[in-house]
This record gives C-alpha cells, sequence and structure tokens, in this order.
C-alpha cells in the first residue's frame, strides 16, 4: 500500500508562516492601489479559498484564471492552493478559440477573468460544457452561455469571510498548480505540479542561488501566467516574506522604467530581448540603482547583451535555464559567478547529464541532450500519455535542450535540439552566430536557422532586427560574422526584419523562422552582399512577454 504524502499546503507556506513569526504588518505585494501586508493578503486568500467553494468546487477541481497582474490574480491562485483546488493560470495573450481549447482540455468548472479578456473568455466558455462561472473582475458583463453563471468578482466575495477559507489537509503530492507550455510546435500541454514542488524552487533557487531576504522587493517582466513569472513575482518573494511589485500593464521600456523608479526593486527579472530593449530605449544609467541583481532566463544570455548591460546600468545579470515542466530555474550563473555567455551551474537539489542519441552520458567537453532530475520536476502532462512518457523519463526530464560541460563545470547552451544545423559537415550552435552578430554595433536582436541550399545542404542564415537609425547591411554583418568566427559557422545571408516571432513568454520561435526562409528561397539566395530589406517583415510574432 502507497505510503500517503505529508501534510503540506503550499498556500500556508507562503502567507500564513509569517503571521506566525509575527510580520502580518509586512507589505506583501505592492501595486497601483498601494500595499497590501501580509495579514491583509492572508485573509484575500482565505475568503477566496471560502469563495470558491461556495460556488460548489470540490478538491482536485481545476480553477482557470486569464487575469493581468493584479492583486486578484495572486489571491485566485493562492486561493485555490488554500481550498485543495488546482490552479490553472493561462496565456492573456491568447485569443477566444485558443482559451477554449485550453479550458476544454483541462476542464475547469470555474474561470476567472479580469475585465479587458472577459469578451474572450465568454467565447472560451462557449468551448467547454464543464464550466459553471464566469467571475469578471470588473465592469465588464459579457454574454455567456445558458447554464454558465457571471458572477462580478464583488458578489463572487460577498458575505465571505477568512473563516470559510480553511486550508484544506492537503499532501505533499496533492495537485496544485497545471501551467500550460507555449506550445511552439503544436497544442499546448499542462505540466502538472504538486504542492510540493513549489517548496522545492523556493528552498533551492530562491534561497540558495537568489539569496532573497524579507527586506527584498521583485519586479518582473515575465507575467504571473509562466512559470519564471510566478516564481519571481509570486513564490520566491512570499517564501521569504518579502514584497512583490505587481505590475497588470503589458511591459515596454517605459512602463518598467516607471515602475522602477516608484517602487525601487532589489531584484529585477527579465528576458534577453528584454534587456536588449531597455539598452535600445536610451534609458538613464542611474535607473536601476536600487537593483542588486539581475535575472534572466527564457532563453540563452548573449555575453555581449550581459556586457552592454553591466557596462550601462552597472548591475550584473544572472542567467539560468529553467522550464514549465521543472517549474523554475535549476541552472543558474550565481551574483558572485558570472560566467557570461554560460547558463553556470547546478542549483543545489537539482542534478543534470549530457547524454547521447544512445542516452549514454557524455563527459566535460562533449555536446549532448540535457536531462535534469530534481524534487520540482512535474508529474507529466495532462492526458498526454505518450509525450509524457518521451518527456519524463523515470526521475529524470528530457530538457530537449543541447549542452556542453566545460572543465569547471559549467554549463553553456548550444540551442534546442532540433536547432543544431551542420554547415559543411561541422555542427554549428546557432547560439553562437547570434552572439557574434549582436556584437555589431546596429544590431539589437538575432536569429539564425538552417537553410538548405541548392545541393540541398543547410546553411547558417540570419534574421537581424537592426536598431533604429541603423545603416548597416548584409554584405558588412557577413563580413563582421566572418572576422569572428570560422568562415563556416558565419551566416551565408542575412535578412533585416522589423521583430523576429516569439512566443508570449518572450522564446525565439524558430520554426516561424524556418518557415520565412522557406518562403524566401534557398540559403544560396540574393547574393550575399545584397543589403538586407528594411520592410521584410516577420509571419505575426506574438507580443513579447
Amino acid at each position: 500500500m502507497p505510503t500517503p504524502s505529508r501534510s503540506f499546503n503550499a498556500a500556508t507556506y507562503l502567507v500564513d508562516r509569517h503571521l506566525e513569526r509575527g510580520r502580518g504588518g509586512h507589505p506583501a505585494v505592492r501595486h497601483a492601489g498601494g500595499d497590501i501586508t501580509y495579514a491583509q493578503l492572508y485573509d484575500d486568500v482565505a475568503r477566496v479559498a471560502g469563495a470558491l467553494r461556495r460556488l460548489g468546487m470540490h478538491r482536485d477541481e481545476r480553477v482557470m484564471c486569464c487575469m493581468s497582474d493584479t492583486p486578484e490574480l495572486l489571491t485566485t491562485i493562492l486561493g485555490a492552493f488554500r481550498a485543495g483546488l488546482v490552479a490553472v493560470p493561462v496565456s492573456t495573450m491568447l485569443t477566444g478559440r485558443e482559451l477554449g481549447s485550453i479550458l476544454a482540455d483541462c476542464g475547469a468548472r470555474v474561470l476567472v477573468c479580469t475585465a479587458e479578456f472577459a469578451d474572450a473568455c465568454a467565447e472560451a466558455v462557449r468551448a467547454s460544457p464543464d464550466v459553471t462561472h464566469l467571475v469578471v473582475v470588473g465592469d465588464a458583463e459579457p454574454a455567456v452561455p445558458a447554464g454558465v453563471l457571471r458572477l462580478p468578482w464583488a458578489e463572487a466575495l460577498d458575505g465571505v469571510t477568512a473563516d470559510d477559507g480553511e486550508a484544506a489537509a492537503t499532501g505533499e503530492d496533492t495537485p496544485a498548480l497545471w501551467l500550460y507550455t507555449s506550445g511552439t510546435t503544436g497544442m499546448p500541454k499542462a505540466a502538472m505540479h504538486r504542492h510540493a514542488n513549489i517548496r522545492h524552487v523556493c528552498e533551492t533557487y530562491g534561497d540558495q542561488v537568489l539569496g532573497i531576504r524579507p527586506d527584498d522587493r521583485c519586479l518582473s517582466v515575465a507575467k504571473l501566467f509562466f512559470a519564471y513569472g510566478i516564481g519571481n513575482s509570486a513564490f520566491f518573494p512570499l517564501s521569504a516574506g518579502a514584497t512583490t511589485i505587481l505590475e497588470p500593464r503589458r511591459p515596454t521600456p517605459e512602463v518598467v522604467a516607471e515602475r522602477v523608479r516608484a517602487d525601487r526593486p532589489t531584484l529585477f527579472f527579465g528576458v534577453p530581448t528584454f534587456y536588449a530593449g531597455m539598452l535600445a530605449a536610451e534609458l538613464p544609467a542611474d535607473l536601476m540603482a536600487s537593483v542588486r541583481l539581475g535575472v534572466s532566463a527564457g532563453e540563452a544570455l548573449p555575453a555581449p547583451l550581459l556586457e552592454r548591460w553591466r557596462g550601462h546600468f552597472g548591475v550584473g545579470i544572472i542567467d539560468g535555464l529553467g522550464s514549465t515542466e521543472a517549474l523554475h530555474i535549476f541552472l543558474s550563473n550565481r551574483p558572485d559567478d558570472i560566467g557570461p555567455g554560460t547558463s553556470g551551474h547546478p542549483v543545489p537539489g537539482y542534478e543534470l547529464q549530457i547524454r547521447d542519441e544512445h542516452g549514454a552520458v557524455r563527459p566535460p567537453g562533449e555536446a549532448g541532450s540535457l536531462y535534469v532530475k530534481g524534487e520540482s520536476i512535474a508529474t507529466g502532462y495532462w492526458c498526454r500519455t505518450e509525450t509524457s512518457r518521451h518527456v519524463f523519463q523515470g526521475d529524470w526530464l528530457a530538457t530537449g535542450d543541447t549542452y556542453v560541460q566545460d572543465d569547471e563545470g559549467r554549463y553553456t547552451c548550444l540551442g534546442r535540439s532540433n536547432d543544431m544545423l551542420k554547415a559543411g559537415g561541422i555542427w554549428v550552435s546557432p547560439a553562437e552566430v547570434e552572439s557574434r552578430l549582436i556584437e555589431h554595433e546596429d544590431i539589437l536582436e538575432a536569429a539564425v536557422v538552417g537553410v538548405p541550399d541548392a545541393e540541398g545542404l543547410d546553411k547558417p542564415v540570419g534574421y537581424v532586427v537592426l536598431k533604429d537609425g541603423a545603416t548597416a547591411d548584409a554584405e558588412e554583418l557577413i563580413g563582421f560574422c566572418r572576422d569572428g568566427l570560422a568562415h563556416f559557422k558565419a551566416p551565408r545571408r542575412v535578412v533585416c526584419v522589423d521583430e523576429l516571432p516569439r512566443t508570449a513568454s518572450g522564446k525565439l520561435q524558430r520554426f516561424k523562422i524556418r518557415r520565412m526562409a522557406a518562403e524566401d528561397g534557398s540559403a544560396d539566395g540574393p547574393a550575399e552582399g545584397t543589403p538586407a530589406g528594411p520592410d521584410r517583415t516577420s509571419a505575426e510574432p506574438e507580443a513579447v512577454v
């Protein structure tokens, strides 16, 4: 007979502990409406838990959230944990049809949204027969089908007290959180996380890498519906009794600069694209004076970008690798040990292996597929048995990334396992060529893919975003790469685009770039010196972060 898991509830771990330690008056949340103390957060979370139960929800049922980064989203997630339900925060960038597919897939009975997404959520409700309630934060009153009750947020909580939200008797293995992957190659999949996974990322990355403290203030560009963002803006600050800064607006350099000036964060979480955008915005060098550490994830942070950021703002960035399936970062640089261009060392509590195509572990210096083992790994994908068996292999998670470890134990990303390309029979890392391209003073962003030439052999082709007013052409950029790389690595063509296609979390969508490249022709294409056409646009990229 299986041994039951130990008693544990992530909401009481993140909130109640601080009241027990006499820190109920410390600010837990800072937002446009002011500060919310830990005592107030406790009351809000308990009331939400009680309200969800009053709607007829039972243990392990799902509550889906399509909401901007507001206190209501945070309390809905934590309230679901507290009530023994499963929180399913989803991207606010999805269409109603896409939301409907996820809603039907997860079988949520309650959908909570903020007003700006109410119409899309009302459309989504029509695609799922399981939904009984649409709860709306704000003034929107979307039409819903018969059998679904639309409730304003205030009405859903009316008459509910904190006493109604007693914490459920959950265990470490009780389901707590489903996070849908970005779905860059197909239908999104829900990675299923248990309550204990949340504590594990806090005690490993949060405590031992970030060194997060009660006096820290955390500001994240990535939103709460991302694995990266929910750690940055919820799990890590609340686990330490620190303060999270919530910003509901779409992040732009100007919006983020406004919040930095007003709230003076000490920890700043971004993605490489956004760090590049802040540099391009020519913000003042003293803007980040309050920040003791920057954090980057989502894709490899090129060394030249790190050096430009550090040179301008005077703040270091620790780059790391995480995944939705692992809940957060499991491989990272350290504040006092930053290896530019690398992902650093394993986070304490995780084991890593680099394996060849036959599963044999490769020694330092030899590239292969990266596998990770740790207590925060998801239990699998919801209703995706075949894919789960391929990705979750016993205790190990196949990350799909190609890495190499050096003699000092640092790991360097060579791209996704299916992103590597051969030029002249030699493996080429797109990340290496991209890093060289963005060293050029005119380049803001770069992506490199393999494109077949007239002989059907892959050759590297670069797609770049130029800075405002830049004049570099393809011939100059190809020559710049040849000056800094082996010639076989240099792109055969360079094409200028207005923006690169990315997922909502800021990850490059290489399959879309390959599609663009296929439409443009072979790697032989135009002459190498042909200027990159500034009017060439990408294939409907999603908004970044």
